[in-house]
């Protein structure tokens, strides 16, 4: 399950791809597969595409929500960071 920094670092990564490339939307090879574990089973990120035309396969950014999302059992979910449960 993915924590709130490394979901940030992913925001951070596409919004700096985001400023550099200066497009309304782009398909980028996922860079970050080797550094955040759970970003390894996609293999694009697609910025500010919809999600009716992203892959399936891809990871989805959408900078109006600034959210995370994926394809899982038949929809597009937001990616939300994990949560630690403490009983005393």
């Amino acid at each position: 399950m993915p924590t709130e920094k490394e979901i940030r670092q992913v925001i951070d990564w596409c919004e700096a791809k985001k400023k550099e490339r200066k497009l309304v939307s782009m398909v980028e090879r996922n860079e970050l597969r080797e550094k955040i574990p759970w970003t390894y089973r996609f293999p694009l990120i697609e910025i500010d595409r919809p999600t009716e035309a992203a892959n399936k396969t891809s990871l989805v950014y959408d900078s109006t929500t600034k959210a995370l999302y994926q394809h899982y059992m038949g929809e597009w979910r937001k990616i939300e960071p994990e949560f630690d449960i403490k009983i005393k």
